[in-house]
Formats: structure tokens, sequence, C-alpha cells
């Protein structure tokens, strides 16, 4: 039997140090190799780690037989072409949220792997965060009773790379960036029942001299089973990341403050460094986090996902999840230009989910089969 699975890393930004830290934590991983494009930044992640290979173009590294499995922590724009590649190159898949910037795009990526027979696995961390996995096992116990809602926020000041700015590259504002999470918070937290419709409000209120995206969001999924699922989404909040849960249930309720109730509360008068790439200025009152990426669930995410790839398991989170995900975003994007209610399942041949709240929809223009009547 394997010992160790061999990982690949695309990317050396924010998230793939998040990435490679989770995979250094877990015994049965070793990343062997790291690629990114901008010049001198594999050489410098890779040394800076231990990791012993380095490479400028993503596809030599996938010609390395020894590699298992890539973990692509690159621009939204980026996914599917790796995608593609890691499945020609016979190579397993852990992919950063949110899966592409179409749904043409995932399912090309779908039929690829399985063509090739490899596992896609979604990297969506709030399923691993060890306080929501214990408020999902409050819920699966029944000591809430029957779910009636769900909320789940996440809010800061803006994104840490440009990328996240340019709607080309990531598809949409804030619902693309954060959205995503709540999308499949929501359907793993309740057992991924069928979402029967999705309504949303978005508005650029702070950032417009950025990005031509949104940078506030109201997400409202709707579930055949009639449990609602609230989303709210900011990239215009001050003092630092905010990311919080409710279950709402006919025999109780609970809520999980998934960073402030194990932060450190302090007040620095100049700041301090290592937070401000990722959630803005630390100046005056705020909330360090200790054990962060544990906090968030990437540690036991990658974990996972390396024990699935050694014993060919199921992941927990799979392309198929990640491509539902992609549905909703859509159908939210389209709610908020059309101001309706948009009914699942919903197609869409837009190039990127922000196109049909820029250009205000297409039902209204095109197709009214899935307004509600």
């Amino acid at each position: 039997m394997k010992k160790k699975v061999k990982v690949g890393l695309v990317g050396s930004q924010f998230i793939t140090s998040i990435h490679a830290e989770s995979f250094q934590a877990c015994p049965q991983a070793e990343i062997f190799a790291v690629a990114s494009p901008t010049p001198g930044n594999a050489e410098k992640f890779a040394g800076a780690r231990g990791i012993p290979h380095h490479f400028a173009d993503y596809r030599k590294m996938l010609e390395m037989p020894e590699i298992d499995v890539i973990s692509i922590g690159a621009p939204n724009n980026a996914h599917c072409q790796i995608t593609l590649d890691a499945a020609s190159a016979g190579k397993h898949v852990i992919l950063e949220k949110p899966m592409c910037l179409n749904l043409a795009e995932a399912d090309r990526m779908l039929a690829a792997c399985r063509q090739a027979k490899i596992k896609l696995m979604y990297a969506e961390e709030l399923c691993f965060a060890p306080k929501y996995v214990r408020l999902k096992q409050l819920l699966d116990s029944g000591a809430l009773g029957e779910p009636t809602l769900v909320k789940q926020s996440e809010k800061h000041d803006g994104p840490h790379a440009p990328h996240f700015w340019d709607i080309d590259r990531s598809g949409g504002g804030v619902t693309m960036d954060m959205g995503c999470h709540a999308v499949e918070f929501f359907r793993w937290m309740l057992g991924r029942p069928k979402i029967r419709s999705v309504y949303a409000q978005m508005s650029a209120q702070v950032h417009r001299d950025k990005t031509r995206g949104d940078d506030n969001a109201l997400i409202i999924v709707e579930f055949e089973n009639g449990v609602i699922g609230l989303a709210e989404e900011s990239w215009t909040k001050l003092g630092g990341m905010d990311d919080r849960a409710e279950v709402h249930g006919s025999k109780g309720v609970a809520f999980a403050d998934l960073l402030h109730g194990n932060a450190i509360e302090a007040y620095s008068k100049d700041g301090y460094g290592y937070a401000v790439e990722k959630a803005g200025s630390t100046k005056g009152w705020s909330f360090p986090i200790y054990e962060e990426a544990w906090n968030y669930g990437f540690h036991g995410e990658m974990a996972h996902f390396v024990d699935c790839v050694l014993h060919d398991k199921q992941p927990l989170v799979t392309g198929e999840d990640a491509r539902a995900v992609m549905e909703v975003l859509f159908a939210a994007y389209e709610s908020a230009g059309t101001g309706r209610k948009v009914m699942l399942p919903f197609k869409s041949e837009a190039a990127k989910p922000i196109d049909l709240w820029l250009n205000r929809g297409s039902l209204l223009r095109t197709d009214h089969s899935n307004l509600p009547p």
C-alpha cells in the first residue's frame, strides 16, 4: 500500500500557502512540487517550505510520475484548463472554490475527470471547520428538531489579490467569492436536498473604483423540503474577518461564530502584519486568530482528501457539488439582475455569472420559463 500521497501545488499566493501548511500537517501527505507562472515565485515558495521541485509551468509539473494529486490555488479563470490538463495526465484534483467561470466549463471538467477516472475534490473548507462540524452534529442528532432556517455570513473589507477585483478573471464579485461558501454550507448542513429557488439582492456600495462586481449581497435559497438558507456576504465590513452561522429548528437553535470565539482580543496602535493581506487593516481593535487554518477546516479538509486518494474513497465534497454551487451562483446573479425569484434547475450560456447582473438578467429578455407565476 502506498505510504504517502505526493502533492503538486498550483499557485504561490495566500490560499496556496494555507494549502501547504495543511498538507505539511498531514503525515500521509508530501508536497513534492509547486508551480507558479510569476517569475521567481515558485522557487521562493519551495525554498521557504523545503519543497524539492518548482516550476514556472504547471504542465511540466504534471509530467512528473511521482505526483498523485494537484491542488489548484490559481485564479478562477484558470481552473478549467488546469483541471482538464490534470485529468489528461491522470492526476487527482483538489480544486479551490468557486469551481470555474461558467456551467459549460463545469460540465467539461466533470466529464474529463470521469473519463480519466480521477477524483475531482472541491475544497469547501467550511464543511470541515471543527465548530461547524459540531453544529451539524447537533442538527443531525435531532437536538434542534427539524430545521427551518440556516444562515451563514462571511464579511471583511475586500479581497487580498487583484484578480478578485477583475470580473473577467473572477467571474463575479462577493457573491462569486464568498457566496459559494454559503451555498455548499447549506447543502452540506441539510444533507444536500434539492434546491427549489434562489432570490438575491446585490449592490456595489464601496468598491466601485476597484471593480464592476458586487461588494454586498443577500441570497435566499429555498430547498424542496421547505428549509430556507440565508447568506449574507460583504466586502465592505471593516475590522477584519467575520464568519458566522445559525441553525434554527422546531426544537431549538444554535449559533456558531467561527472566528471571534476562538480569537484574542487585541488593540494595536500601528497594527500587525499577518492578517493585513487577507482582511484589511489591523490597527485599533482586532481579533487575531490562533491556528487560523485549523479553525477554518483546511487541515481536516486536506487530510480527508489525501485519505480519499490513498484509500480510493468518495470525497465529502465532490466536483458534482461544485457544479451544483455554480448553478446557484448563476441563478443568484440572474435574480439580482431581474429582481425576481429564479426557479431551479437553471440553465445559462453566459460566460460568467456576473454578466447576468450587469446585463440585468437574461430571463426578462429571452426565456420566461424559469419565472414563478
